[in-house]
């Protein structure tokens, strides 16, 4: 009844209001008699018209910015996904899609589809983005400075940054000297051009070096910490010299900037005595998700605001008001984390790409058409590198680091990326750079950031060369080292135990290593510690517990796979232990797998993972993931299927075939070191026909008579699986058991795959 009501009403108000709107236009068409009527293009309802009508919209300045975005966001992804693929920093990936999408390439052989999409009509808006995205980027990196580590270490710290600053800065106002002729825009003073062409050279991107850092396993070192305080330090004296640069630059002399270089500094006075202290107390306040509402984060947004208009009417540009903001943040690791969390995806995926293509807009490689106009950007990099590279490795060498640290800062401090490209677009702005001189810094900034990586590379090759011409070492080349990589804490603690039982009695010549990676794309310097901590935090507890230490390897990376099987292979380890999930088996005869970057997903992906067979999930993500593990790993491997593990007493070992007796090793580590009671099933035979086994497991069943034991087949019972703590089993036996859907399946207890 209730809905026979509700359906006569909806129905008397619909209809009854449609009538009323119907009757008032048609009564309102009258009042057209005295009104000129401009006919829109669709009137007549052709097909010609509409089209016409779609044209128009196309041409909307709205529709060519949301056109304009979405080219600009798929095209930098892919091309940042690319770099990083061959061991490239994103950042030279989105800068190169900016230069593709301009009119080095895109509007040169496609001039028409150029001019469509990025009307010159249109940068105006591409632009005031583009610096909204860097306002806000530039207060993350304000943000990410950790001031505390620059008092820690600022002796070491300013001494290598202000060399690394002050050499190229003094070869760039040199390189000036030169090319002020031929290629300074007209009117321009020297004074402006050399310094714009000082601070071009002396500038280091702070980000992709923190990154850079992060990615190597550098950053709990003593060298990484110096190179990230030496950035910090850089970044900080850098731009501090940028708006002195800018400042003299508009105001046309020396003189006449200590205005504006006075009202600059009435400004940070005002931020460090004032806003800094203000902020702080309500960070204070207001620490936590929950806590910090949308007002509190209106006022934080507000000061960034006004910080940002202050410096750009002062004259010293909006970004170092920025900069400024996120550098005087609450020095609170949780607040930062989450704001960063609320500024950084906007930033990076939506607003800073209109940066990179609308500098490479503004970048024509064409320009560069001569012979001597590509000598002089050779000789542009030359001096960049010279003075950025030589001068942090010689200033690094002076305050004691050995010649492989100074020319590693060297390498990292030479990374110029973003940075360089907004120090370049503010000069192209001023108009102290002509567009050939433009291009030319932008080329010096993707070679001097791509070559890092490199440079890296050749450092460590040749120092290992001369390290290996001293036989030294061979201290722990007797070692039996296991890696254990986990997701989560639970898996990392089944892991450990594991590695526990088969170690625990020879810790002398043993070491596990605990390694976790971070699912992300970008690590933030003033809390790496903090979650880095915080991962190890219940595994530390529980190797306490277990009486073993652990050493700890913790990275950031987008490619799991790739890092596990890196890491394993290049630490000369002897075991690699990765996780599987705990529901294995609910639900279907597998249940549902966690993977190894503790994802969950289908049950069936287990069949199809260690098979290979033609299935429904053959070309899901996980099963390509789990199988470049499987075939990258070049030490013993074992895969744990966890189901609560927290005892490794009562163990059982299927033999299929002869070429599972590298398991009988694995039964004697278990029963040595964890007194383990070993049951071993001869499935066909091949204990008793094969001499090696036959040996190993009778010089098993003399010396611990109560720990193994040789059982056939008809013994296996459903109870029999149930009161096992594990099952240990080849990879190839795991295929051959999995692809007859064995009754065991139903009952199995946590299971180690092992691959030899």
């Amino acid at each position: 009844m209730k809905n026979y009501k509700n359906g006569a009403f909806y129905l008397l108000v619909t209809g009854g209001f449609s009538a009323l709107i119907y009757w008032i236009i048609n009564e309102g068409k009258n009042l057209e008699a005295n009104k000129t009527i401009i006919k829109s293009g669709i009137e007549n309802g052709s097909w010609n018209d509409f089209l016409d009508s779609m044209l128009h919209n196309l041409k909307d300045p709205l529709a060519i910015l949301l056109a304009q975005i979405v080219t600009i966001i798929l095209v930098a992804r892919f091309f940042g996904w690319v770099f990083k693929k061959i061991g490239q920093p994103t950042v030279i990936g989105e800068i190169i899609a900016g230069i593709v999408l301009g009119p080095s390439l895109l509007g040169m052989y496609f001039p028409e589809f150029s001019a469509t999409l990025f009307p010159v009509e249109s940068l105006g808006n591409l632009k005031f983005l583009s610096q909204i995205g860097l306002i806000l980027f530039m207060f993350v990196i304000g943000m990410e400075l950790d001031l505390k580590v620059l008092k820690n270490k600022a002796n070491e710290a300013v001494v290598i940054s202000h060399a690394s600053i002050i050499f190229p800065f003094a070869l760039g106002i040199g390189l000036a000297y030169f090319v002020y002729d031929k290629f300074a825009p007209e009117g321009v003073k020297f004074m402006s051009f050399a310094l714009f062409m000082g601070i071009a050279m002396s500038i280091t991107a702070f980000p992709v070096l923190a990154r850079i850092v992060q990615e190597r396993g550098l950053q709990k070192t003593r060298l990484g910490a110096i190179a990230i305080t030496c950035a910090a330090a850089d970044d900080i004296t850098a731009w501090c010299l940028l708006a002195v640069v800018i400042a003299i630059v508009k105001a046309g002399t020396f003189v006449s900037s200590l205005y504006i270089i006075g009202l600059a500094a009435i400004y940070v006075l005002t931020m460090l005595f004032v806003v800094k202290p203000f902020l702080k107390r309500i960070g204070e306040l207001y620490v936590t998700k929950d806590t910090l509402v949308k007002p509190v984060v209106a006022i934080f947004f507000l000061t960034l605001i006004i910080s940002s208009y202050a410096t750009e009417v002062i004259g010293i540009h909006a970004l170092f008001g920025a900069f400024m903001t996120g550098a005087i943040m609450p020095d609170v690791p949780k607040f930062r984390t989450i704001f960063i969390e609320k500024v950084e995806d906007v930033s990076l995926i939506l607003l800073l790409p209109l940066f990179f293509v609308f500098t490479g807009l503004k970048t024509e490689i064409g320009l560069i058409n001569d012979p001597y106009l590509w000598k002089v950007t050779g000789f542009i990099v030359l001096v960049a590198v010279v003075g950025k590279f030589f001068g942090s490795a010689l200033a690094a060498k002076f305050v004691g680091q050995s010649w492989r640290d100074s020319f590693t800062i060297g390498a990292l401090m030479n990374t110029r990326g973003l940075m360089e490209l907004i120090v370049l677009n503010i000069g192209l702005e001023l108009k102290v750079l002509t567009p050939e001189v433009f291009t030319m810094m932008v080329i010096m900034a993707l070679v001097t950031t791509f070559m890092t990586g490199p440079a890296l590379d050749f450092i460590n090759f040749i120092f290992k060369q001369n390290e290996a011409e001293v036989p030294e070492i061979i201290v722990n080349s007797n070692k039996y080292k296991v890696l254990i990589s986990f997701g989560n804490d639970e898996k990392g603690k089944s892991l450990l135990r594991l590695a526990n039982c088969l170690t625990k009695k020879q810790k002398k010549t043993t070491s596990v290593t605990a390694m976790h990676l971070y699912l992300s794309d970008e690590m933030h310097t003033f809390n790496t510690e903090e979650i880095e901590k915080e991962s190890f935090v219940s595994l530390l507890e529980e190797s306490k517990s277990l009486n073993q230490e652990i050493d700890t390897l913790f990275k950031a990376t987008l490619d799991i796979e790739n890092e596990i099987t890196e890491v394993a292979n290049q630490g000369d380890y002897d075991l690699l232990l990765v996780g599987l999930g705990k529901s294995i088996f609910e639900g279907t005869l597998l249940g549902k797998v966690i993977g190894f970057t503790t994802r969950i997903i289908n049950p069936d992906r287990l069949i199809d993972k260690f098979t290979g067979k033609e299935g429904l999930f053959e070309n899901s993500p996980f099963d390509e993931r789990t199988r470049q593990i499987i075939s990258k790993t070049k030490m013993p491997l074992g895969i744990l299927i966890d189901k609560d593990l927290q005892n490794v007493n009562e163990v059982f070992v299927p033999i299929f075939t002869s070429e599972d007796s590298f398991l009988l090793d694995y039964a004697q580590k278990l029963i040595f070191n964890n007194s383990s009671k070993i049951e071993i099933l001869d499935v066909n035979g091949d204990v008793q026909n094969n001499f090696v086994m036959q040996s190993v497991v009778e010089s098993l069943e003399n010396k611990y008579p109560n720990n193994i034991k040789l059982m056939q087949e008809d013994g296996v019972k459903k109870e029999f699986l149930a009161s096992k703590d594990i099952m240990i089993i080849s990879l190839e036996s795991w295929k051959s058991l999995v692809d007859s859907q064995s009754d065991w399946l139903s009952g199995i207890p946590s299971v180690l795959i092992l691959k030899p």
